[in-house]
């Protein structure tokens, strides 16, 4: 039996044959995908079921030609930002909370961050720096001024998961565009900077919680595992590493070889807090694939949340 080192090229090397300039791969996807998308619910939910999602999903990594997206919401993930909004909680009264946000892209989730935990805690200081590589996509999220056409890729308002109440908290409102409203954007340093630089360190300094969001599965694997180990540098000792949107089998390689600690807490709820990444799997090279406590390490595969304890201890 071939194992994974000599499989996988083999693999791709297939997966990319053409016969008379057709793709046998791309025809074989296609079918399944019809298939895939006639089963109820239930169906796919079945073990033996999965498991084929799971070899197609392979399939699909393999064909991939990846390239990042600026699509996104605010409010993506409800769990994820609750966590935040508890581990902020912990905070002595009055006290700094810094947080450092890597591929900020157009500001949604930075905006989301800062409205969930001074909300909750008007007495913290809240530091943030946002980090993007692209100079208009920081100039634009630093505006703070949306339509709900704004956001790429996803044929949805950028304000879907929000409620009225939370639209009037949050934007100052012409016609159908929205302002940030100042309260928060205020404590937010834009940064120009790419999250595999080994300076970041030395740029931004440790941070409370560092946030990696829907850009590391846009990257070659062995890229984002370089690049998410430079990330995790950014955490203070006993800081937190939100990391999602990552191809799982490199997060659980780096989680693992670096010792992170999985954070327990709401994982399940996170790890489907993303209606629109689950609902791609295993069709797209971003889709996240169903929760499966039978996998080995399944705590550390399915953690969106780490914290990172002390390098002296480890």
């Amino acid at each position: 039996m071939l194992n994974s080192q000599v499989f996988h090229p083999i693999l791709a090397k297939a997966v990319r044959f053409q016969v008379l300039g057709k793709s046998p791969a791309a025809f074989y996807l296609r079918l399944n995908k019809r298939i895939w998308e006639r089963l109820p619910s239930r169906v796919r939910n079945l073990y033996p079921v999965r498991s084929y999602g799971a070899w197609l999903y392979a399939l699909v990594c393999l064909r991939a030609k990846r390239q990042q997206f600026f699509g996104t919401f605010f409010l993506r993930n409800r769990p994820a930002l609750e966590l935040m909004r508890r581990l902020a909680d912990q905070k002595p009264r009055g006290s700094t909370l810094r947080i450092a946000v890597l591929g900020c892209s157009i500001g949604a989730e930075v905006y989301s961050i800062l409205w969930s935990i001074r909300s909750a805690r008007p007495d913290l200081k809240v530091l943030l720096d946002a980090v993007d590589i692209s100079k208009e996509i920081l100039s634009f999220a630093e505006k703070g001024i949306y339509a709900p056409e704004t956001s790429q890729m996803v044929n949805a308002s950028i304000f879907e998961r929000l409620t009225e109440t939370e639209k009037a908290e949050m934007f100052d409102w012409e016609g159908d565009q929205a302002k940030v409203k100042s309260w928060l954007r205020e404590g937010i340093t834009w940064q120009l900077g790419d999250a595999a630089d080994p300076e970041l360190m030395n740029t931004l300094g440790p941070q409370d919680m560092v946030v990696a969001s829907n850009f590391l599965c846009h990257m070659a694997p062995a890229a984002a595992e370089k690049c998410l180990g430079n990330i995790a540098q950014l955490a203070s000792p006993g800081g937190y590493l939100f990391v999602s949107g990552v191809d799982l089998d490199v997060r659980t390689k780096v989680a693992l070889d670096l010792g992170w600690e999985p954070v327990w807490e709401l994982m399940v709820e996170i790890h489907d807090g993303d209606r629109s990444v689950r609902a791609d799997w295993p069709w797209e090279w971003w889709g996240l694939e169903p929760l499966n406590r039978r996998k080995q390490d399944w705590q550390t595969h399915y953690a969106a949340v780490f914290r990172i304890a002390d390098p002296q201890r480890q």
